[in-house]
């Protein structure tokens, strides 16, 4: 369960209410008169370049206003002593309501504990299958085959042999490969040279801890790049519940990856020239500098400072995007890896972003795609498509395009 990444800023000034309505009104003179045109200076107009070129000033007024927001207008301490009383009962309510959310929340907890239990004898089936450790029951074949595939099922060759027809193949190639680069999210991340890397995963699973939180964990094969068996990386969520019950986000923790000599796939060397000042002779040097890679997954951002400002929000937005990668990891892709590596889920995952689109469009557009159809009926339009997501699968030529 996707759990809210609630912002530390949030804006909490909505439509004015007795509560944030200032006490008193503004004054109203019976000399004041409505400006126009003539009366207007040329330099009331310049407060915007002004705020542009004193940035300090507008931090300063943000600070002031934000320390106005939740403070009370007096509204409720200028309601009777009986209101008064009427309101705290109420307020008495409400938190006997936040303490039943709570409990809510830890029971679905305990729930999504209940049958992650049942799931894992299915998912250490899968992977004894994926790393040809077993194979499937003709009862799980059966029941796993569409209607298209029991029809064709007289052209297929024998599936124990490759192409060549004389080497047998263990399990299923690059299973996880092909199922992270299918899930839109992860395959933004990771690069040519991740895949070389990532060819050796073997698995990805993952565990709910004792206090709320959950780790995942990615398993490999022994390779060139990394000594690690397991990489994992830990997901925690803040000791209290947050409004409404929900278990609020704290930080995330990666494993450390010990990289072979010169395999580091998170740097790039970068050649540089030197010159020495008295000699004059130059020399080259190779140094590192940071790229990106799906590795650096395991080294996610740190919650900002109560006195870095200025970076807040470029952390904030990053540490949402981190959480919402494991979120995917931990509620798409583990659960229905198969569906991935086939590129039944990318349907799905469609069908959700589209769910997330305003219901309504401007007239204006409805009439340019009406025109549009118009012109393709009349040939006047060719009917070209943007390139879309394309289902990976192994051993695949990659200069083969459907």
């Amino acid at each position: 369960m996707a759990e809210p990444i609630p912002n530390k800023k949030a804006d909490l000034m909505g439509a004015p209410t007795p509560q944030n309505t200032p006490a008193t009104a503004a004054p109203i003179s019976s000399r004041a008169q409505q400006p126009n045109i003539a009366s207007i200076k040329e330099e009331d107009l310049t407060a915007a370049s002004i705020f542009a070129q004193n940035p300090k000033l507008v931090s300063m007024i943000q600070g002031k206003l934000g320390t106005l927001i939740g403070r009370s207008s007096g509204y409720i301490e200028s309601l009777p002593a009986n209101v008064r009383r009427r309101v705290a009962g109420l307020k008495g309510i409400q938190k006997e309501h936040a303490k039943l959310e709570a409990q809510f929340q830890e029971e679905v907890l305990q729930l999504e504990k209940k049958y992650f239990s049942k799931f894992k004898p299915l998912y250490e089936k899968r992977s004894t299958i994926v790393n040809g450790q077993a194979e499937p029951t003709e009862a799980e074949v059966e029941a796993g085959k569409s209607s298209e595939e029991e029809q064709d099922e007289d052209k297929s060759a024998d599936d124990s042999k490759d192409e060549s027809g004389d080497v047998t193949i263990a399990g299923i190639p690059e299973f996880w490969l092909s199922a992270m680069k299918n899930q839109i999210s992860l395959a933004e991340m990771i690069t040519d040279r991740d895949e070389e890397a990532l060819k050796h995963l073997i698995d990805i699973r993952m565990e709910y801890l004792d206090r709320p939180g959950f780790r995942l964990i990615f398993e490999f094969a022994e390779n060139e790049f990394f000594s690690n068996k397991t990489i994992s990386k830990t997901y925690y969520y803040q000791e209290e519940s947050g409004y409404g019950g929900d278990f609020i986000y704290s930080h995330a923790e990666g494993e450390k990856i010990n990289w072979k000599e010169s395999k580091d796939l998170t740097v790039r060397i970068e050649s540089k020239k030197q010159r020495n000042k008295n000699t004059k002779q130059t020399r080259i040097v190779k140094v590192t500098a940071p790229t990106e890679s799906f590795f650096n997954f395991f080294s996610p951002p740190k919650p900002p400072r109560d006195d870095d400002e200025e970076v807040a929000d470029d952390i904030e937005e990053r540490l949402e995007l981190d959480y919402q990668l494991g979120e995917d990891i931990k509620e798409k892709l583990i659960p229905r890896a198969i569906d991935w590596f086939t590129g039944e889920a990318i349907q799905f995952e469609e069908y959700d972003d589209a769910l997330e689109e305003d219901d309504f469009d401007d007239d204006d557009d409805d009439e340019d795609d009406d025109d549009d159809d118009d012109d393709r009926r009349s040939g006047d339009i060719d009917d070209e498509s943007d390139e879309e997501f394309r289902v990976v699968h192994p051993f695949e030529d990659p200069n083969i395009h459907p």
